[in-house]
Parts: C-alpha cells; structure tokens; sequence
C-alpha cells in the first residue's frame, strides 16, 4: 500500500503532499523534510528506492523516487509494492502530468492547484490526475491513455454542466413571459367567499 506521496523541488520546498495514513500537520510537515534529506544526499547514480526515515515507519516502509530537472517525485510504500512497479508508476503520473499541461514543469504544479473541479469544491487538476492513478492509498489505473481519457471526460461534463447551470434563470424568465389569462381575484360558491393572491409577486 501507498502511504504517502510527495512531490518537493530542489530545494525541499513542497510542491504536492498526499498522505494516506493520518498523521498530524506537524510531522506531515517532518516527515516531508526528513524524506528530503534522505533523497538529497543520495548520488543520482544510486538506486532510486531506499529505506523509509524514522517518522514514517523506518525499515518497514520504503521510499521509491524519481528526479525529474528541479522536482522530486516521492512514494512512500509498505514491503507488499514493488519497488519496479512503483517507479513505472510515477513515470505514468510524470507522463500524464507532461500530457495534461503541456510540458509539466514546476510553475504548473503550483498554478494550477487552485483550478476548481466539480467533482470536489477542494479539487484540483493535478490533484484530480493522481486520483486517477491513485485513491486511498490503492493503485487504480497505470495506462496514461485512459487516465487522460476520464480527464477529458470530466471537463466535457464540466462544460455541459456549465450550460445547465444558466436554466434555472432562462426558466424564470420563459414564465415572467407568460402571458396568462387574468384570473378573478374573488370566487362566490354559495356563502362561500374565496381571495384568490395576485401570483405575479410570486414570479
């Protein structure tokens, strides 16, 4: 299982975090900069796995990584994944990315964290791409085509949604038009009185 993934720059600075294990804000935050440390100081001629820092598990977990220019893309994984298969799987999340914005460089990862989706009011779409590869720590999908395939999906839905969204207005308007035979105000049947409401200041 996946625990966690982070995404930092050459300097450490965080660019995307995901846990799928709770921890509190403060060691998110340590364990992004011990995970920093450790992957820094490894040559770029070393294996790209190594064993997990000592807040996140230490020997139980491991940490698989790939250096892309100035970002780090880091998996933190339990014994059960495969180191290989984990590293396939970030080149997908990194060519998936590269397919979506066109080149991914770090400026897309962070202006286009705030792009809204209608799937979740706190989504985005980077965040929506790794949803597409990866939800609750369980891998879903590995073929980039049809990871950018539900993406385009959901921003035709998005569109179509987009021209429904005006209906309730364009429906107010059609009945403010109406026009309706004018109904008495006052019914008689028998000793029976009834008021009817003027309904135009309901409309």
């Amino acid at each position: 299982m996946i625990q966690a993934i982070l995404v930092f720059n050459n300097h450490g600075k965080p660019r995307l975090v995901r846990f799928y294990q709770r921890f509190p804000e403060e060691i998110q935050q340590q364990i992004v900069r011990e995970t920093f440390h450790l992957v820094l100081k490894r040559d770029d001629n070393i294996c790209n796995f190594l064993e997990g820092g000592s807040l996140i598990g230490g020997s139980d977990y491991k940490l698989i990584y790939r250096h892309y220019a100035t970002l780090y893309f880091v998996f933190c994984v339990d014994s059960s994944e495969s180191e290989l298969g984990i590293l396939d799987l970030i080149q997908v999340f990194v060519e998936t990315l590269d397919k979506c914005f066109e080149n991914v460089c770090e400026l897309d990862l962070i202006f286009h964290m705030d792009k809204p989706h209608k799937t979740s009011e706190v989504a985005d779409l980077v965040h929506y791409i790794l949803q597409e590869v990866v939800m609750g720590g369980m891998v879903l999908e590995t073929n980039m085509n049809e990871i950018v395939a539900q993406i385009e999906s959901q921003n035709r839905l998005e569109k179509s949604e987009g021209g429904l969204s005006a209906a309730p207005a364009r429906a107010v308007s059609a009945v403010k038009n109406i026009n309706l035979p004018e109904i008495p105000r006052n019914i008689n049947i028998g000793d029976l009185n009834i008021k009817v409401p003027n309904l135009s200041q309901f409309v």
